[in-house]
């Protein structure tokens, strides 16, 4: 699927100097400009209103698309809507500060309920939308949006209106403002607009299937019981940290049954990958916000030091389970440890330095045709064989046209002249590639696949789990941490193909003899430690 391209996306920017229309926002540059245009903009979008109170916001062009689809959820079409960012994007100034006090002042009559994984979390940003509705910034634009105590002239004296760190009221009108840590009481009160950010606290709750549970109990026969009515709206804003978190299973439920109620999800993630999210208008491979974050290939660090999972979940959004669906996280070990008591399925040796040790070389080829970013990737992998352990020595991966697909073989047969086998799944474009390389490049073997790819994945875990297959630590291969991430999350994953590449080599070496056996043990507990290859 192709991307949607957004109309005049904003530009990354340094500084906040634009308004949501793109234009220049004059009091930003100094000038204070027209006050009666400005308090038009700012009633009318929430990026104004938040660049108008809060000039020192950064901003970013993805902040302009979550205020559009703020705007629609506050005012529009859309009753539930998601918001997945990395930690650090500026969701929460957006969602739970300016969000509310711009509400407030287009309609001081209505009931908003906040909540985050604490009370003090929660009480915290109460007292910034309050602060937000005290300034005289804002009393410039909304001018009825009042509250008791700083800056109110005419208090009604037929009643008191309630402020507080847990609640407060609109002067003169009926709208109300109400937070709590997920988890507690929200009784007494019902909201129009009911407002979920960042539910979980950290990976320890996470992690937990019992904290989990609360809070989905809580949201279900708590959160969602307070609605006003069946137009309330609901968001949930957060940084995933597990596939069954909140949203995770909302999410499920709303896939499984059309009758749920379905979400809106706004999602981005810190590298742009296939496939695009719709409303995302980078190209594959670019940085959320260089200026903050770094670009791709500064990111690279952060990305290596968080590791795969964490990487995949804080930072892309999709998370996967812990322990792999399929070929569990554990029976690799962590990439770079290499402290012999601890499960180590990494070879420390550079994996040329292994070439001439091996039984048996071969290549491993999934291959796709077009040049594209709606395409799969093409992966050819490198694969060796000393008698029964199996040693991933090398892969490229990319989103190839058929000239550069020929070219990735050759290159590679180049490299790695002891590879024998070329192994080319005999589908889609492989019988075209093997057609015109087989004059140029030998050992071209087409493979047909046997079974699906979950069964095929399933019958060679036992290699896995058994200590038999090892892979190169990350600084002989940066692609690792990728491939482990597509291991873990196949068979839920965006991508397969470094999965199908590796399935089709461990099938061909596993059938290699040399007068060894391949172990067709299933070990209980971990039964091999160290580094790797000992010659």
């Amino acid at each position: 699927m192709k991307k949607t391209k957004l109309e005049n996306p904003l530009p990354v920017l340094k500084s906040p100097i634009l308004t949501p229309s793109g234009d220049i926002a004059p009091w930003l540059l100094g000038e204070r400009g027209d006050i009666a245009i400005q308090k038009a903009k700012a009633r009318r979008h929430l990026l104004d209103f938040t660049l108008y109170t809060k000039p020192d916001y950064s901003v970013n062009w993805h902040h302009k698309i979550i205020c559009d689809y703020l705007e629609r959820w506050a005012f529009g079409d859309i009753k539930r809507l998601m918001i997945f960012l990395p930690p650090g994007s500026g969701k929460s100034e957006l969602v739970s500060r300016r969000l509310p006090a711009w509400i407030f002042g287009k309609n001081p009559d209505i009931g908003i309920m906040a909540t985050s994984y604490s009370a003090s979390l929660a009480s915290d940003m109460n007292r910034d939308v309050q602060r937000i509705i005290d300034d005289d910034l804002y009393r410039e634009l909304f001018p009825e949006t009042l509250l008791s105590g700083k800056n109110v002239k005419t208090i009604s004296t037929t009643r008191s209106y309630q402020r507080n760190t847990e609640n407060f009221e609109i002067v003169n009108h009926v709208g109300y403002y109400k937070c709590a840590g997920v988890g507690g009481s929200i009784t007494g009160k019902r909201f129009f607009y009911g407002i979920i950010d960042d539910p979980i606290r950290g990976r320890k709750d996470a992690e937990s299937e019992t904290i989990r549970n609360g809070i989905y109990n809580w949201y279900k026969d708590d959160f969602y019981t307070r609605r006003l009515n069946m137009d309330a709206r609901i968001l949930i804003t957060q940084t995933r940290w597990h596939e069954d978190d909140l949203s995770g299973r909302l999410l499920a439920l709303a896939a499984s049954n059309p009758k749920a109620e379905q979400w809106t999800v706004l999602k981005f993630p810190m590298i742009a990958e296939y496939p695009l999210e719709p409303q995302d208008p980078r190209q594959v491979g670019e940085a959320l916000w260089p200026e903050r974050f770094g670009n791709a290939e500064e990111l690279e660090a952060t990305k290596i030091s968080a590791g795969s999972y964490t990487w995949a979940s804080l930072y892309q959004q999709h998370p996967s389970p812990s322990g792999g669906a399929i070929f569990n996280r554990g029976w690799w070990g962590i990439p770079g440890d290499i402290d012999p008591t601890h499960k180590n399925q990494f070879y420390i040796q550079k994996p040329k330095d292994l070439e001439s040790h091996m039984d048996i070389i071969i290549q491993s080829w999934d291959c796709t045709f077009k040049d594209a970013e709606d395409t799969d990737y093409v992966v050819g992998q490198v694969w060796g064989r000393k008698k029964s352990d199996f040693y991933l020595l090398d892969q490229v991966r990319a989103q190839m046209d058929v000239i550069a697909t020929m070219q990735s073989i050759t290159t590679l047969s180049t490299k790695w002249p002891t590879s024998s086998a070329k192994l080319i799944e005999d589908k889609a474009n492989g019988p075209a590639i093997i057609t015109m390389l087989k004059r140029s490049v030998p050992g071209l073997i087409p493979v047909e696949p046997q079974g699906g790819k979950v069964v095929r994945a399933r019958a060679i875990t036992p290699y896995v789990e058994a200590g038999n297959v090892w892979l190169p630590m990350p600084q002989n291969a940066d692609w690792i941490h990728d491939f482990l991430e597509e291991v873990a999350s196949f068979p839920v994953g965006k991508n397969d193909d470094q999965v199908d590449s590796m399935t089709q080599a461990l099938f061909y070496l596993s059938t290699f003899t040399n007068n060894v056996s391949i172990p067709t043990r299933i070990p209980k507990r971990v039964i091999r430690t160290g580094g790797g290859w000992t010659g």
